[in-house]
């Protein structure tokens, strides 16, 4: 083998190049520009790039955003409008119910007032059937057991009966010598 000293790698410059490398590295640069060019060209004849449709993309979502955050808007006021109607209905029902709570607290006062009306009516029915009751027998006592009964009503076996006491009597006095 053979040994290299140190000292010639420093003294030589770059080992020279040949005529390839530099075609080569030629080849691949035209290469490379031709892509760009026809980039380029593919871009302008189509019209459109893709910046651009990025662009008008990114509009049609703000405006979809946009008419999506309208819609919603109006909805969430819709459903304010709703909510505040459904509020005042609910007042007047709950107005109403406390208006007719009084009524049934005022007709319960006024049921209790006739109830006990009708109880002291009671007792003092009762205490006048009582009274009645003992004055009563006082009264039949005193007055002779007679019954007088109205003209329409008597039958005629009680006119007849009552006509034939008569006629005994009658007879009882046309009985007796006239002096």
């Amino acid at each position: 083998m053979i040994e290299i000293p140190p000292t010639d790698l420093r003294a030589r410059p770059l080992p020279a190049l040949g005529a390839q490398p530099i075609a080569i590295a030629a080849a691949a640069l035209l290469l490379i520009v031709a892509g760009i060019g026809t980039i380029f060209l593919w871009r302008i004849a189509s019209g459109t790039s893709p910046e651009q449709e990025r662009v008008v993309a990114g509009r049609q979502v703000q405006a979809r955003v946009a008419q999506t955050s309208e819609q919603l808007v109006e909805r969430t006021k819709g459903l304010e409008l709703t909510q505040q109607q459904s509020i005042d209905q609910l007042q007047a029902l709950q107005d109403q119910l406390h208006d007719i709570q009084a009524l049934v607290a005022a007709q319960r006062s006024e049921i209790r007032k006739l109830s006990e009306q009708i109880g002291e009516i009671g007792t003092g029915l009762d205490s006048l059937r009582q009274s009645f009751a003992q004055a009563q027998p006082a009264d039949t006592a005193e007055r002779p057991a007679v019954r007088s009964k109205p003209a329409a009503r008597a039958s005629r076996a009680t006119r007849s009966r009552a006509a034939k006491p008569r006629a005994a009597k009658t007879q009882r006095k046309s009985a007796k010598p006239r002096r």
